[in-house]
């Protein structure tokens, strides 16, 4: 363990409280501490899985915004002279007719029926 880092004095705190509140009749002294010093791990994994998703969080928040940034200057570097802003937009025929077609068989059948 060469990344071991000592307890913050508040964990240690912390869990001697949690242990003695939650201490048996007849539990002696070193069970105590015993199980103070399991509390005080689980409050350190907790800090560090805590740590760990706020780095992975402002890490995607990081990308997003980097995503975003680069997209927009993809948009901006893309030079349209003013008077070409308009997108003409075509329709392909084949909807509308085959639209129209229904609606023959329709009022062909209707009539006929």
């Amino acid at each position: 363990m060469a990344n071991y880092q000592k307890p913050s004095p508040e964990s240690q705190q912390e869990a001697q409280r949690l242990a003695r509140a939650n201490q048996k009749p007849g539990q002696t002294k070193e069970q105590t501490q015993l199980i103070a010093q399991g509390i005080q791990k689980g409050i350190e994994e907790f800090k560090k899985q805590q740590k760990a998703k706020a780095r992975e969080l402002s890490r995607h928040k990081k990308q997003q915004a980097k995503a975003k940034t680069s997209h927009a200057q993809n948009d901006t570097n893309e030079e349209v002279p003013a008077g070409e802003l308009l997108i003409e937009t075509r329709q392909h025929p084949l909807p509308w007719l085959l639209l129209a077609a229904s609606w023959g068989a329709f009022l062909l059948w209707y009539w006929l029926g």
